[in-house]
């Protein structure tokens, strides 16, 4: 029988009942590394249930350790189980509160979610606890294209080329959630007379 991310979820939300929300200092031991490991592998197959499968071999006093969780996330990304991600990416931002890593991954599933707003306004927060991630800005970028403010997008995505450029523009040249930004940019260069 093949585990269920549901299963999972029952044991997270335990845990999380029976704990501070702090990751306590334990080492993996070699299978659950290779756990990870393989889980990971099959995250870059794009094959998350195979990713699933994996991560419910690690001990289950390890499987709230930041590392696994970052993973469950990917692999409710993946298979949009965007209110699953939430919490994980909440939980992560609340155990790492130094690391942009939950917040910005609680960004994205809310925005996923339709909660754009919701969306902007915790990264924004994370905008000024991170001023150096280009990752924040971009999403604030798309954030605003989607809600329609153009003249922020532009200026949050001008922050984040500022801090990585050759990785903002590979990324965000084909990212249909910039595309209102675009297609304003594209719009405007025709209305400048010639």
């Amino acid at each position: 029988m093949k585990p269920h991310f549901e299963t999972w979820w029952t044991e997270f939300l335990l845990w999380r009942r029976f704990t501070t929300g702090h990751t306590r200092c334990v080492e993996f031991s070699h299978e659950d590394r290779m756990a990870l490991q393989r889980a990971q592998g099959w995250l870059d197959l794009h094959l998350p249930q195979e990713a699933n499968e994996e991560l419910e071999e690690i001990q289950p006093a390890m499987r709230a350790h930041p590392e696994v969780l970052k993973l469950r996330y990917l692999v409710y990304d993946a298979a949009k189980k965007w209110d699953m991600a939430l919490e994980i990416a909440n939980s992560l931002h609340r155990q790492l509160p130094d690391d942009p890593w939950g917040g910005t991954h609680a960004g994205t599933a809310l925005f996923e979610l339709g909660r754009i707003q919701e969306a902007k306004d915790l990264t924004l927060k994370l905008a000024v606890q991170f001023p150096k991630d280009w990752p924040v800005r971009y999403n604030l970028a798309c954030y605003c294209a989607k809600l329609g403010q153009i003249k922020e997008a532009q200026e949050w995505f001008a922050a984040a080329m500022a801090i990585d450029e050759k990785t903002v523009r590979r990324v965000g040249i084909a990212d249909p959630d910039l595309e209102p930004l675009w297609q304003e940019i594209r719009d405007a260069s025709r209305q400048r007379p010639s």
